[in-house]
């Protein structure tokens, strides 16, 4: 159960980052709500992880995913650029949440 709020720990993360920038600087009323509401809806599933999972292999992959969606989420959405130094950051992402995930015997 933990890797699933895990899961939906991240999703609302790349929603919170995704949002922030719809948010003009919090001067638009639900761009605002909605990056509130995922940024609480992420911390929350997060603490709930955390009740299982290494709070250093939960937030890493939290972050490191989140980060990744982000990434390529804003590409889609914002049409971000993405440049070979970020695909190479996002394999070494990828390679260190799969072995913080076999070093949690998971």
């Amino acid at each position: 159960m933990a890797w699933f709020f895990l899961a939906l720990a991240i999703v609302f993360e790349i929603a919170f980052a995704l949002g922030t920038n719809a948010t003009h600087g919090f001067t638009r009323l639900w761009p605002s709500v909605l990056t509130l509401l995922a940024a609480s809806g992420g911390i929350f599933t997060l603490s709930l992880a955390l009740r299982t999972l290494d709070v250093s292999v939960g937030y890493t992959i939290w972050t490191g995913i989140g980060s990744i969606g982000t990434v390529l989420f804003g590409a889609l959405i914002y049409k971000e650029r993405i440049t070979l130094p970020k695909l190479l950051s996002f394999a070494a992402i990828i390679a260190g949440a799969i072995t913080l995930k076999l070093a949690a015997g998971l």
